[in-house]
């Protein structure tokens, strides 16, 4: 079966803000693809918002896509909260009636925690060997890969001052994964990290996004003026002691992941 990917680095969906106003919607070229990738009219469209932990936010998160998936992609949509994992049964059922697996913004330690104490993890590795497009923003990106940068720490414990950290995560892609790349003091906290794991990088500004289709990649960008940029990704890693950072153009082309995953100068340009 085909093996599909969307990580988002951030981005505002177009979702409707308790004042009532809208956020924009900048990702819809990422919402289009992730449906296009089902090759269905109607796709069954899953939603976890693990990320959070309190229920009365996962519920509200899911409303929010709902409305977007719903109405604009024509789509059956589903949650399943954090609570719904107990039923292993339950999260089975739902995970195999997927087409698109969904996961949003927010804390990655804690999602990823109870993703491997539930088992669930190996229900979204099997569906993503299946078929289903497996796809998120932020935590919901991070998820995918060996490892991440993660916030999660600021998150719980309310403070900003502590440092990013990494945190292990499913291991679909070999790489660590950096979502909002373009925010102040995400692409140095990383260096020491990648220096340590040797791994290579994948940073990922908001607005961007990483697809990876069958041992393929592509990067899709959309409109990221709101913050000041032109939306972008890179590739860094070590090598013989230099960090080297290459940026990833988007294209409307597949490229070879392996050279993406590889310490050399590479293709990617």
């Amino acid at each position: 079966m085909s093996r599909k990917i969307v990580a988002v680095g951030g981005g505002h969906n177009g979702r409707k803000k308790g004042d009532g106003t809208r956020t924009p919607y900048e990702i819809a070229l990422m919402d289009q693809e992730i449906v296009k990738l089902t090759n269905k009219k109607n796709p069954h469209f899953l939603f976890l918002a693990h990320s959070q932990k309190d229920l009365d936010v996962q519920i509200g998160y899911f409303n929010g896509m709902k409305e977007i998936y719903e109405d604009y992609y024509h789509c059956d949509c589903r949650m399943l909260t954090s609570e719904d994992l107990k039923n292993y049964d339950k999260a089975k059922e739902y995970t195999e009636w997927a087409d698109i697996i969904y996961e949003g913004g927010g804390d990655t330690m804690s999602m990823i925690s109870l993703w491997k104490n539930t088992g669930f993890d190996k229900l979204l590795q099997k569906a993503w060997e299946d078929g289903t497009v497996m796809c998120g923003v932020s935590a919901g990106a991070n998820c995918w890969f060996t490892e991440c940068s993660t916030d999660s720490l600021r998150i719980q414990m309310n403070d900003l001052s502590l440092p990013l950290t990494s945190c292990e995560c499913l291991g679909f892609i070999p790489g660590f994964f950096v979502p909002h790349c373009d925010e102040p003091g995400r692409i140095e906290s990383s260096k020491d990290i990648l220096k340590e794991n040797g791994m290579v990088g994948i940073f990922v500004s908001n607005c961007s996004a990483l697809e990876i289709v069958d041992g393929k990649y592509r990067l899709l960008t959309t409109d990221a003026s709101s913050y000041g940029i032109d939306a972008y990704a890179l590739k860094v890693y070590w090598k013989d002691g230099e960090f080297i950072e290459e940026n990833i153009s988007s294209s409307s082309e597949f490229r070879e992941l392996e050279d993406l995953l590889t310490k050399s100068l590479s293709k990617v340009k």
